[in-house]
């Protein structure tokens, strides 16, 4: 079986924001991770409901600041200036991780280095001697969250593949990844180690299955 792409080329990062966006769930309470995932924001309807937590402390993050709006003192984990939305609210670290861990986040999009076909993730550290670890929240968040979406390129610049069989990284969580969300496909993963392709772009579901080293469902 074989499939079309959806598009003629591989999505930027913001289509791959808005894509994400998109399937946010209304309403929902949402981290986005430092790095690509803080695209999101920027591509969340207005009249979503989505309420966007911050790991240094915010409920209710708005898109990034730009010109006269950027406030130094005003940033998101990743220290980049952001706005805030009506009814917005801060609290000390300790509060903003108790969320993170007590399962009150229904939806946390990271991104990773390599995501295994069950749902493992690594995305803290590549093992290398001179590499410089960066864990933050990502494992609290990983665990914490009722569903993580992750947001990567599928491929790396030696154009090995991210998605792969079992992580060779150092893990951050085990079987906790929903949903991968890449530049030309996007997967729903399962624990039992089964992989869904949603839908592709630029590429065809048999060239996709071709590069990948981990068995493949079309999706409807």
């Amino acid at each position: 079986m074989s499939a079309s792409p959806v598009t003629t080329a591989p999505l930027t990062k913001d289509e791959i924001a808005a894509r994400i966006a998109a399937d946010i769930p209304a309403g929902s309470f949402v981290n986005l991770g430092i790095g690509q995932p803080t695209l999101v924001a920027d591509h969340l309807a207005a009249d979503s409901g989505v309420v966007l937590h911050t790991e240094n402390g915010m409920l209710g993050m708005g898109p990034a600041a730009v010109g006269d709006e950027i406030d130094t003192d005003l940033t998101n984990a990743g220290k980049i200036p952001v706005t805030e939305l009506p009814g917005a609210s801060y609290f000390h670290h300790a509060d903003s991780f108790a969320m993170m861990r007590g399962g009150h986040l229904d939806v946390c999009v990271l991104g990773a280095f390599q995501v295994s076909a069950s749902g493992d993730l690594a995305n803290w550290h590549t093992g290398a001697p001179d590499a410089i670890p960066a864990v933050g929240g990502a494992m609290d968040l990983a665990i914490g969250a009722k569903k993580v979406f992750v947001m990567m390129t599928l491929f790396a610049k030696d154009g090995t593949p991210k998605l792969v069989p079992s992580c060779t990284y150092p893990l951050t969580g085990v079987g906790c990844v929903d949903r991968v969300y890449t530049d030309v496909a996007t997967f729903q993963l399962s624990s039992s180690g089964e992989v869904t392709v949603l839908e592709t772009f630029g590429i065809s579901y048999d060239d996709l299955a071709s590069r990948l080293d981990v068995p493949l469902t079309l999706g409807g």
